[in-house]
């Protein structure tokens, strides 16, 4: 025997031995590759080379991926620390001086005399107000960063741009954004990509067997029944469930099937992938860890609430209105930011909860599904709130909840949350205008975030009157009966200047141009109010066809050379 034969004698004994998953395996190859270094043979010397080649791009890759992380977290927790000190030198509020009174463009001349945005106080008798007062943000900005001009809104508006989903596969593509849509979107992206990954990795091992393995008298089912290849097997095929069973088409029609599937496989799959080669435990460790200390603890302890809740069935027969009003507590400021605050502790607006209903039945005790907080941001000195949520009924747990709520008017809730971040309140706070649109249920995020603007001023009244007219609010209803959701706001709203626009109900007159409306509304007040130089916030919370066309609506603008940023608002199950 030469010494090319005894070293793929060698390796495939490696091979062979590798189906045991056994640490020494990585030795015993080592000291092989560095005698295949010498091999007169070309094709023995570049599967070695590529192999440790493997080895070492991987590590390679996961420092990359790292670096890219920890960048990320630097620039995202920089403007999270800056945050208030911008916020606190945009509300500074400039001495006003006499001159010619601006044209106010607004509906009603009512406005409300305190720091809210909803009042019932007279008007205050408008004085006069020189230019430089008209032209100023909704938060009196004397904050101006560093930027580019206007050379960077193409890439910006490039980059905002969601393109319609793929064709026949029907997959929506993730935008530059940093919501909880479109994390949710990379999530599904991502998985998909690992699934892929994986049948291209088992795709290998079938290889090597075929060329390696078989002629040496290794047979395909023993193959396949060695232990690490079936541990293989039983994750691959436990992801690839994962993946069907969160198709649209299923998730739509069977969401709690989908829910206890999507988390019973996930459990599976690591601990087999665990059990499955030696090298992948310290990943599965972190991500079990990861999970168990986000279920078990953080979830169970610090965020849980129960209280009794009121149910109330909608005017259209197809809609809850969940009402529970938990006594605030004082919050302990550190171990509240380190370990999150449930309800008690307040909520913010565009806020979700996760809700479970035990009373429905043995299978809802386990059960939690998410909703926007649809209720006005809690005081920071308020001793207890109400807190609302907006549930239109379709399916499994909404169909249940309704025909519950049909029979009883009040049911033992459990709350978990709230949870989301504070970016679309931060964009409209730093912005000149301000638009919401929301869509059906979506009226939940734009309320509770008109209001929130609204009562995080603090100027003069005269301020208040122009800041409101410098905000749009288009609610997109699918049958009139649904306007009843927002209750009085609507009215009030108008009377501190908003602007309010609803569309006819899109049942009986189809869905509005919505792309139309926001474009000239933006366009009218930047020229005629800032000079085309206004900074236009956008958040829209609705269905994912009116979310995409809002996103590459303010794309357009953006090419148009009009400053614009959006946020999207919007569960993505």
């Amino acid at each position: 025997m030469n010494f090319s034969e005894e070293l793929h004698g060698n390796l495939r004994d490696i091979l062979a031995s590798s189906l045991k998953a056994t640490p020494s395996t990585a030795q015993i190859f080592a000291d092989t590759a560095g005698a295949a270094s010498s091999s007169p043979d070309a094709g023995l010397r570049n599967i070695v080379a590529g192999i440790l080649f493997s080895r070492r791009f991987i590590i390679s890759y996961q420092a990359v991926l790292l670096g890219l992380l920890l960048l990320f977290s630097i620039r995202y927790w920089t403007s999270r620390l800056c945050a208030p000190l911008r916020r606190r030198l945009v509300n500074t509020p400039s001495p006003t001086q006499h001159g010619e009174p601006p044209n106010w463009e607004h509906e009603s001349a009512s406005s409300s005399s305190s720091s809210t945005i909803i009042g019932d106080s007279p008007s205050p008798k408008v004085s006069k107000v020189d230019e430089d007062n008209e032209r100023a943000p909704l938060l009196k900005r004397e904050y101006h960063p560093a930027t580019f001009g206007k050379l960077d809104y193409p890439i910006r508006g490039l980059l905002l741009y969601q393109p319609p989903p793929i064709p026949i596969i029907n997959k929506t593509l993730p935008s530059n954004s940093y919501s909880y849509e479109s994390l949710n979107i990379v999530h599904r992206r991502l998985g998909e990509v690992m699934c892929l990954l994986a049948l291209v990795h088992s795709a290998g091992m079938i290889g090597v067997w075929y060329t390696i393995l078989r002629p040496t008298g290794f047979s395909l089912a023993k193959f396949l029944l060695s232990k690490i290849v079936l541990l293989g097997i039983g994750a691959f095929v436990a992801y690839e469930l994962i993946y069907f069973t969160s198709l649209g088409s299923f998730r739509q029609r069977w969401y709690e099937l989908f829910l206890a599937l999507h988390v019973l496989l996930q459990v599976l799959a690591l601990v087999l992938v665990w059990f499955h080669h030696h090298n992948s435990r310290p990943y599965v460790g972190v991500a079990l860890a990861i999970f168990l200390i986000d279920r078990l603890l953080y979830r169970m302890s610090f965020k849980i609430h129960s209280a009794r809740a009121s149910l109330t069935v909608c005017e259209d027969g197809q809609t809850v209105i969940v009402c529970t009003e938990p006594i605030l507590t004082k919050k302990w400021q550190y171990l509240d930011y380190i370990g999150g605050a449930g309800v008690t502790k307040r909520w913010k607006p565009t806020e979700h909860v996760f809700l479970t209903v035990p009373a429905l039945s043995r299978k809802h005790v386990i059960q939690a599904h998410p909703f926007t907080i649809a209720s006005v941001a809690p005081d920071p000195y308020a001793s207890s709130a109400e807190l609302k949520l907006i549930i239109r009924a379709q399916d499994g747990f909404s169909k249940d909840l309704l025909t519950y709520a049909k029979a009883h008017d009040a049911v033992r809730v459990r709350l978990d949350g709230p949870y989301g971040s504070q970016n679309a309140l931060h964009l409209l706070q730093q912005c000149d205008l301000a638009v919401v649109v929301a869509g059906g249920s979506g009226i939940a995020v734009a309320l509770p975030l008109i209001c929130a603007i609204g009562s995080s001023r603090k100027l003069c009244d005269v301020e208040q009157l122009r800041v409101s007219s410098s905000i749009l609010l288009v609610w997109i209803i699918r049958h009139a009966s649904h306007a009843a959701w927002a209750g009085s706001h609507m009215d009030a709203l108008r009377k501190c200047g908003v602007k309010v626009i609803m569309p006819p109900p899109t049942a009986k007159n189809g869905h509005p141009d919505v792309p139309n409306i926001v474009t000239s509304w933006i366009s009218a007040h930047d020229d005629n109010m800032f000079s085309g130089k206004a900074k236009t916030g956008v958040v829209c919370s609705g269905p994912d066809g009116m979310n995409r066309s809002v996103r590459n609506t303010c794309s357009s603008l953006l090419a148009q050379g009009r400053n614009v940023d959006v946020e999207v608002e919007k569960f993505g199950w």
